[in-house]
């Protein structure tokens, strides 16, 4: 047996075993991850102490991007939620309208709200609303509740900072800023196709509707003592839009300008999300906490709020580059490399398919993208003229492949909403094995203009 396919098997090897640690064994993922990196290191003969220096090498290397990125996209969130801004905004985008423009606007809402948050936060937020419009007009629990979760998954699976968007972006070497706007191109139709139409159409199987009086709508509570007014609609609208916008307005100037002058200095600085993020921060620190009337303390709790639930997706974030690391220092990756231009299989559908297949396997979006971008990074190389933006894309919208019984996403939508495990499969799962086939559709039909 030659050596690459000794190093193709061992790698194969550590992700059945990594499948095997957490579907099977019911391990965390980041355990799986870290004994499947390392197991592959020893297997393949680094030596004890260098396997262990490649996977901390690695993790390191990982956190050094995403880390700032999504602790930051985090505090963003929580100011936003506590401060009453995200309600604000689907308040708005809601309003009076007639019951039929209902599930296209809270699919604009909901991905607005999400752009900035993890999904089971926003979710979890917006959960009362969506029983407060059902009850207010009369319809369909589903009929506000699937658009809405269509709006957040948008958000949550192609665009940054969100954990597995910005992963792949650090892996492939990839622009935040072109990968936002290559993200929305796709994103918005695809929100429009899985959210207001799908819920038009596929109503008929939505199945026996959900009892309005048991949802979970707490009782209005006391405002804070000292908040003297509510969040502006516009500094809350403006809060959610300043990074995304910011970083297109770097990534447009950067490659207009010419490098070393001052101009390309401040538009390198808006590319940079770490900066755009801090910008965003700030703003909302003032416009929509210290201008309501919140104390700093309050506005800390509402910042800290959103934390509690990134320390896991950091480490698994952290251990999927470690396992990335492992696939470069035993070879796997130049292999790959050397065998992906042989390959019939275009590399963005690749990238897609292996993605697709680790979520079904996996259940997590996040944790299926950390051990994709291991195997599929050699292919940025191995294709001088693809866009590593959209390998991004493809990743990400493979991740959300076929959510089932082993995703919490699935749980907490059929228990937030009282549905069978059937009603689930009818309505979450079809919307989310949508959206992955139709991003897909987005990033192949995108790379004819801009390379894949």
């Amino acid at each position: 047996m030659s050596d690459d396919v000794r190093h193709l098997l061992l790698g194969l090897a550590a992700v059945v075993a990594l499948v095997v640690l957490i579907t099977r064994a019911k391990l965390h993922p980041f355990l799986a991850l870290a004994l499947s990196a390392i197991g592959l290191g020893l297997a393949s003969g680094i030596g004890p102490a260098d396997t262990v220096g490649h996977f901390q090498d690695g993790f390191g290397d990982a956190l050094k991007s995403v880390g700032p990125t999504i602790g930051l996209g985090t505090l963003l969130g929580g100011i936003l939620l506590g401060s009453g801004g995200a309600d604000r905004i689907a308040t708005a985008f809601i309003g009076t309208r007639p019951v039929k423009w209902v599930p296209a606007a809270i699919t604009a809402a909901a991905l607005l709200i999400g752009m900035p948050h993890l999904f089971d936060v926003s979710f979890v937020m917006l959960v009362p609303l969506v029983y407060a419009v059902a009850k207010r007009t009369g319809s369909h629990l589903l009929y506000v509740g699937l658009p809405m979760a269509a709006g957040l998954y948008i958000s949550h699976g192609l665009l940054p900072p969100h954990p597995a968007p910005t992963l792949a972006v650090s892996a492939y070497d990839a622009s935040t800023g072109l990968t936002i706007l290559y993200g929305l191109l796709i994103g918005v139709p695809v929100a429009v196709l899985t959210g207001p139409l799908l819920t038009r159409y596929g109503a008929r199987w939505f199945g026996p509707a959900p009892d309005l009086d048991k949802g979970p709508v707490p009782e209005p509570g006391p405002a804070p003592e000292n908040q003297r007014r509510p969040a502006s609609f516009a500094l809350a609208l403006t809060t959610v839009l300043l990074p995304p916008v910011l970083m297109l307005i770097g990534t447009v100037g950067t490659a207009n300008v010419r490098e070393g002058t001052a101009p390309y200095t401040a538009f390198e600085a808006c590319d940079s999300p770490v900066l755009s993020l801090l910008v965003a921060v700030l703003f909302a620190f003032f416009a929509l906490g210290v201008r309501s009337g919140f104390g700093a303390g309050q506005i800390q709790g509402m910042a800290a709020k959103g934390l509690g639930p990134v320390g896991g997706i950091v480490l698994i974030l952290g251990a999927g580059g470690g396992l990335k690391a492992m696939l470069t220092a035993t070879g796997i990756d130049d292999i790959i490399s050397d065998y992906a231009v042989d390959w019939s299989v275009p590399p963005l559908l690749l990238a897609w398919l292996v993605a697709a297949l680790l979520r079904i396997c996996l259940g997590s979006a996040t944790v299926a993208t950390a051990a994709a971008t291991g195997i599929v990074a050699p292919l940025a190389g191995a294709y001088p003229g693809l866009s590593t933006e959209l390998l991004v894309l493809a990743t990400a919208s493979g991740a959300v492949m076929l959510s089932h019984v082993n995703d919490s996403g699935f749980w907490l939508f059929k228990e937030y909403f009282q549905l069978s495990v059937a009603q689930t499969f009818r309505t979450w799962t079809l919307m989310l094995s949508l959206q992955s086939l139709f991003s897909l559709g987005g990033v192949l039909l995108l790379s004819l203009f801009v390379g894949g």
